[in-house]
């Protein structure tokens, strides 16, 4: 036998090193999954077929700010509901379960309800805010992220009623086959807990 040939125990080995990163790479690209307010799993950045995007909306049970927006988001995701999914997003590690179902109970929101408490979601995403919008294409990439519309210009500070309306052009654009023409804005509200500044 030729010493110089390579023993299976060194083969073995050598394979082991050359699989190893693939494998580590596959976990670390693994769907991000939560399971919503009924405890059922989704995945909320993958888009569904036949469907032009994702929309992500950053709540919380306990900023009034947050509360303001949903009977307009609930607008535009039964108007929109054909070529968007929707989704409520709670980051907030101190949210109850329980506050939060009941939140879209009273605010009759018919979106699925997610709960992000490692704040996964959040982080990925770089959501900071209280109600804060994310649109994602099928290519994963966010093609809008910030406010609704313009109801509030400070935390504290309401107009009597929206001058702008954001979300629904980024989502009219993306329907059409177009680029937003504004893909940032400035999301006002309550800071999500528990996230590094």
């Amino acid at each position: 036998m030729n010493s110089r040939l390579p023993t299976m125990k060194a083969l073995l080995s050598a394979l082991f090193c050359l699989f190893l990163p693939v494998s580590l790479s596959l976990a670390q690209d693994k769907p991000l999954e939560l399971a919503d307010v009924e405890g059922n799993s989704h995945q909320p950045l993958k888009v569904e077929q036949g469907k032009k995007a994702v929309v992500l909306l950053f709540v919380s049970p306990y900023c009034p700010t947050a509360g303001k927006f949903l009977p307009e988001f609930n607008r535009i995701a039964a108007e929109q509901a054909q070529s968007f999914s929707f989704y409520l997003v709670h980051s907030d590690p101190e949210t109850k379960v329980t506050d939060a179902y009941k939140q879209a109970v009273l605010s009759e929101v018919k979106s699925t309800v997610l709960i992000d408490k490692d704040q996964a979601l959040a982080k990925k995403l770089k959501a900071r805010i209280t109600p804060e919008c994310v649109v994602l294409n099928p290519a994963g990439e966010v093609v809008y992220q910030g406010r609704m519309n313009d109801l509030y210009l400070a935390p504290t500070k309401r107009q009597r009623q929206a001058t702008t309306k954001e979300l629904s052009d980024a989502l009219e654009a993306i329907a059409a086959g177009k680029p937003v023409a504004t893909p940032q804005t400035e999301a006002v509200g309550c800071k999500i807990g528990g996230l590094a500044p």
